[in-house]
């Protein structure tokens, strides 16, 4: 029509790939890519751990040793993040060992031994490993202090187990009348109370030597023994209402269990479990320098107790007096 505007028809050229599948033209196949050859380079294989602490002087070896046998963290870590293994813990701390020596020192003195100290012999010149080197020989001191100091505990124990007045049960009463309740008093019966009592004016006229003659000496020892045992339900009140303080402000869950734990009768056997804890407790209270009334300067400074081979000869005794009743119940059987 007149007037009207069209546009020309384009002319699509054909493509390189068109000219060379409709010309057959083409020496390389349309499919077919050719990429730059790439040369090989061969990457160093990262070292094996034998070979990571195979030139480690010995001294170093028990220095990490003791690090991480002390279970110190020596890594930060997320949550959720696997725990080290014990060659990855290793590798970590000759790591911050060789790169800053005196860092690794500071962290880690509390892991350490005088006998560590050579490790840093290349730093020794900084007041730093100077200060540490101090501190880990105090604390070693101290160490060796509070074994020996436990060790002549241990003997002076063994001795007044022997004498047996110390550690009786009465005298343990005394001391810890709350304690020997919970574990012992309050599942006593009648017979056991009065047989107790009778063991207890015993025990005093043994102590005080032979009794004098006449009915006087006798009623002596009977007022020293209600005495001494209004002295125990006196102190025994006493820490009874402080215990009870402190109950009441617990939850009142524990109260309800409380409860039925005193509801709770032990069997004979359960009792004697009972007293062997009682016992135990007042054997570690003594080592622990906890019993108030007891002069421990006669013991701790005393050099008849400084006898370390006691310990060894208690096991031994103790392995013998078992292997004795493993014989006896074999005899048994037959």
């Amino acid at each position: 029509m007149w007037g009207e505007i069209t546009e020309p028809p384009v002319k699509i050229q054909p493509t390189p790939s068109d000219k060379c599948v409709k010309e057959d033209q083409c020496t390389v196949p349309q499919e077919l890519v050719i990429l730059p050859r790439v040369p090989h380079i061969e990457h160093p294989e990262p070292p094996q751990d034998s070979q990571v602490f195979q030139d480690v002087p010995a001294e170093v070896n028990a220095l990490l040793e003791a690090v991480v046998a002390s279970g110190s963290q020596v890594k930060s870590q997320q949550i959720g993040d696997a725990e080290l293994t014990t060659e990855e813990r290793t590798k970590e701390l000759l790591h911050q060992y060789r790169s800053k020596p005196l860092v690794f020192l500071e962290r880690y003195h509390k892991c350490l031994k005088p006998e560590h100290l050579s490790a840093f012999s290349h730093v020794s010149a900084d007041p730093r490993a100077g200060h540490y080197s101090e501190v880990i020989q105090r604390q070693a001191a101290a160490t060796t202090h509070k074994t020996r100091v436990r060790n002549q505990r241990y003997a002076a124990l063994r001795a007044l187990q022997k004498e047996g007045l110390y550690f009786s049960e009465e005298q343990m009463r005394t001391r810890e009348p709350l304690l020997y309740e919970q574990y012992i008093g309050q599942y006593l019966t009648d017979d056991e109370v009065l047989e107790r009592s009778q063991e207890s004016m015993l025990g005093d006229a043994q102590q005080g030597g032979a009794a004098p003659e006449g009915a006087a000496g006798g009623l002596s020892h009977l007022l020293l023994n209600s005495y001494q045992e209004r002295l125990i339900q006196c102190r025994l009140q006493e820490e009874q209402d402080r215990e009870e303080g402190a109950r009441e402000e617990e939850e009142e869950e524990d109260e309800e269990e409380a409860v039925q734990e005193n509801t709770w009768e032990p069997t004979s056997e359960e009792k004697a479990l009972l007293r062997e804890e009682f016992i135990s407790q007042m054997h570690q209270r003594f080592l622990d320098g906890k019993d108030t009334d007891f002069n421990y300067s006669e013991v701790d400074e005393n050099p008849d107790y400084d006898n370390l081979d006691i310990v060894n000869r208690d096991a031994e005794e103790k392995y013998f007096d078992e292997d004795d009743e493993e014989a006896d119940d074999e005899i048994m059987t037959e």
